[in-house]
């Protein structure tokens, strides 16, 4: 009996049944995509750092190394595993060659590495530890991502030709922030460069309990171990680093399956509400020949059940399908783990949860059924409203509108409920176009750095890995100076600083110093340092040390201990996060590096600008910043990117749907209103006119205030999504050319389409078929 009652329904409902089918389907697919993304994602990180065996503790150094001295002090720690010191031979950009291609603009330290003995092993693409053989060079993936160097090319560093064999996955140095790049080559292929190089040390560990890393960073400080280079990395900020681009992706991708899921239960209101409009006479006939309301509710819940069932089926289906651009980065960088069958499982259990929901909301809505009296829906065929024509609103009163124009409004104004549910759908929908390009237009700007510790400016030259890094800086600066073209420039130089800690332990802390008011970033609190007695630090540090705003912190400087206040904490990714700012001035000589940012005079293109200071300080690393946020961050913003894409599409189908949704379910209310106002003369031109007036209305408001929600609470749930990976402040960069006209023109064009296919058989309305009504 259900089953030909079911396909009896279906055939007499087609629009009713698809919409409400495609609602859950979307729904279940999101929901499902998400899910399988966030489990591959988290079990590819896993997977590829445990065959890689990445080290759980990291310090890199630079200069001379005591292997002796670093033996005897892991004989002392229980909780070591294991232990090795490997080279990293520094190689300046404009003496690596891949092709036809320099390396010069690059803003990458790059450098030959041979494969690890004990762990942190470089795999190559299907996984293995490889090792190449002599003339053999394996290239770090981010270049073949970049499209720099294929299988095959020639490579050549400092006179000596490679042929690139194939490409690694470093579980260290992945992703594109991270500034650091080994390219993987034969022992022998090694010595023979060694000499034309900067070498430098990792010096790595395993333990037993990674989570006693921190006590062990404060124990190998306070020894005075080798730890001339950037702060300590722990295995945890390489887990974030690796996770960091395609998590923010799938984070944009779950707001946008929240904000989908909310929009269809609304429109699963909508389309129940339309049905029971529908079949109120049926209803009405059930009720009077003694059927009780539970099993007329059981009838429609078996029809819901049938159409849920089949949608989340088919939305766990075509998310196996979805997923697979999404995962394309994952699967590049990371390789194939295993986790997929745990995120099938896990999205079958959230397809499921769909359901269970879907069918507890639907049955939530059927409740009504006990309001309808079996009379009332013989007699009428609808149910009856109760609203009060607004008195106040009369078409003689209102000369500038047409008469058509006017019905329109005033049918919005004397039934503000009917509305409210296409408004929310419409309010969702604007944010759901709005806030994923909002992140994407802001993580794509040359500002966004500026929330990433880096101050925004138009050129920015790094000297590193040199001698006399503090006289080379001097003389940048001289030539600077005498430059008209340049308008503001500074020298910070990098150090670092014993820390005494309140444990009586030492610690190592890297301190920029020069004036950070010049080209300041952002801060989650406080502000820059403005006297010598203040120190801004980043939220790791303050984490790490359990510090705050105002809060004291001690550095040695210059052989004395400076108390130093905390006037701003800001965030940083950057040299492993634990990274400090201030002005005070220090005859310390060893300079880890100094940076020079840049700003020009209006009219100067960087790009020539630093064609010329390539030419003039081979020593020096050059960018346009325009380049360094595109090699920093181009994978962020690659991939939210495509979920800002999928959102209009998604935002535009919703909205078309429940716009014709709506419309048929007006028509369906209005049946006996339509046939007489045609018996008066009305023609179909004039109707149109009448619905697009009600639809445009509601599309006005829904786009005020989405467009303010979208600018102010989707700002907050954008910073909250880019905090988790790092960045503890966030401010939208809006483009007001997609926000406020691009955006409102799609909807427009979106619910004027859908208006027109809503109303569409208002022309066959037989006048005698609903007036007798």
């Amino acid at each position: 009996m259900y089953r030909k009652l079911i396909l009896n329904d279906i055939k007499k409902s087609k629009l009713i049944t698809i919409t409400i089918t495609v609602f859950i389907l979307l729904a279940a697919m999101l929901t499902s995509m998400a899910a399988i993304l966030s489990v591959s994602l988290f079990s590819s990180i896993e997977g590829m750092m445990e065959k890689a065996k990445t080290p759980h503790f990291l310090q890199m150094h630079s200069g001379k190394i005591n292997l002796q001295e670093l033996l005897n002090f892991v004989e002392g720690q229980e909780n070591i595993k294991d232990f090795q010191v490997t080279s990293f031979l520094n190689i300046e950009g404009s003496e690596l060659m891949i092709g036809e291609n320099s390396l010069a603009g690059s803003i990458q330290d790059n450098g030959l590495s041979v494969q690890s003995q004990h762990f942190d092993f470089l795999l190559n693409l299907d996984g293995e530890i490889t090792t190449p053989a002599k003339g053999e060079i394996y290239v770090p993936i981010y270049y073949m991502k970049s499209g720099q160097a294929n299988i095959g090319d020639s490579v050549v560093i400092h006179g000596v030709h490679f042929t690139v064999a194939g490409f690694v996955r470093d579980s260290q140095m992945n992703p594109s922030m991270i500034s650091s790049k080994r390219f993987l080559v034969n022992q022998a292929d090694f010595d023979l460069i060694r000499d034309s190089g900067k070498l430098e040390y990792l010096i790595e560990f395993r333990f037993t309990d990674p989570s006693k890393a921190s006590a062990f960073e404060a124990e190998y400080l306070s020894k005075g171990l080798p730890s001339n280079g950037p702060p300590a990395i722990t295995y945890s900020l390489f887990k974030m680093a690796n996770a960091i681009d395609d998590g923010i992706m799938i984070a944009v991708l779950i707001l946008i399956s929240v904000l989908v899921i909310i929009v269809s239960f609304l429109c699963i209101r909508f389309t129940l509400l339309a049905k029971i409009e529908e079949d109120y006479r049926e209803i009405g006939v059930l009720k009077a020949i003694g059927l009780r309301t539970h099993s007329i509710r059981q009838l429609y819940l078996a029809k819901y059940g049938v159409l849920g069932g089949i949608a989340c089926i088919g939305g766990f289906v075509l998310s196996l399908f979805a997923k697979e651009p999404f995962l394309a980065n994952m699967r590049l960088y990371m390789g194939e783990t295993g986790g997929s069958d745990l995120g099938m499982l896990f999205g079958m259990l959230s397809v499921l949860i769909i359901f269970f929901v879907v069918m507890l909301y639907v049955n939530g809505v059927l409740r009504r059924f006990k309001n309808i009296s079996a009379a009332e829906a013989i007699r009428f065929g609808a149910p009856q409203e109760k609203s009060k024509v607004g008195r106040g609103f009369r078409l003689s009163d209102v000369r500038v509108l047409s008469p058509n124009i006017f019905l329109g409004l005033k049918d919005v104004l004397i039934r503000k409920k009917l509305y409210v549910t296409m408004l929310l759908v419409l309010v969702i929908s604007c944010f759901l176009i709005i806030v994923p390009q909002n992140i994407y237009n802001t993580i794509s700007q040359r500002n966004f750095m500026t929330y990433m510790g880096i101050g925004e400016c138009d050129m920015r030259m790094d000297i590193q890995q040199q001698d006399n890094i503090g006289i080379r800086a001097e003389k940048i600066a001289s030539f600077m100076a005498k430059d008209s073209e340049i308008e503001e420039y500074t020298v910070l130089t990098s150090y670092m600083f014993d820390m005494p800690k309140p444990d009586g332990t030492l610690g190592k802390l890297k301190v920029e110093l020069g004036d950070h008011s010049i080209f300041p970033i952002k801060y989650s609190s406080g502000k820059a340092p403005e006297r010598e007695s203040e120190i801004a630090i980043s939220r790791f540090v303050a984490d790490d040390l359990k510090i705050g705003m105002n809060d004291s912190i001690k550095l040695i400087v210059d052989g004395r201990e400076k108390t130093l206040t905390i006037c701003g904490i800001y965030s940083d990714i950057t040299n492993g996060g634990k990274t400090a700012k201030a002005i005070f001035q220090t005859k310390e000589g060893k300079i880890l590096w100094s940076i020079i940012p840049v700003r020009l005079q209006r009219g100067v293109e960087a790009s020539q600008k630093v064609a010329i200071y390539k030419e003039q300080f081979s020593y020096a690393k050059v960018a346009d910043i325009d380049e360094y946020v595109k090699q920093s961050f181009g994978g962020i913003i690659d991939a939210v990117q495509k979920v800002s894409y999928a959102a209009i599409a998604i935002a535009v189908m919703l909205t078309i749907l429940v716009t014709v949704l709506f419309m048929k379910m007006l028509l369906t209310k209005e049946r006996y209103s339509i046939a007489v106002m045609k018996s008066l003369g009305f023609k179909t031109s004039e109707f149109l006119i009448q619905y697009m007036a009600r639809a445009y209305t509601v599309l006005f408001l829904g786009i005020l205030i989405g467009t303010i929600l979208a600018n102010t609470l989707g700002e907050l749930l954008g910073g909250g999504l880019i905090a988790s990976f790092g960045a503890s402040t966030f401010r939208f960069v809006i483009n007001p050319v997609f926000a406020y006209l691009f955006s409102p023109l799609l909807m427009a064009a979106s619910v004027g389409v859908a208006t027109r296919l809503g109303i569409w058989g208002i022309s066959s309305f037989k006048i005698p078929d609903y007036i007798k009504e």
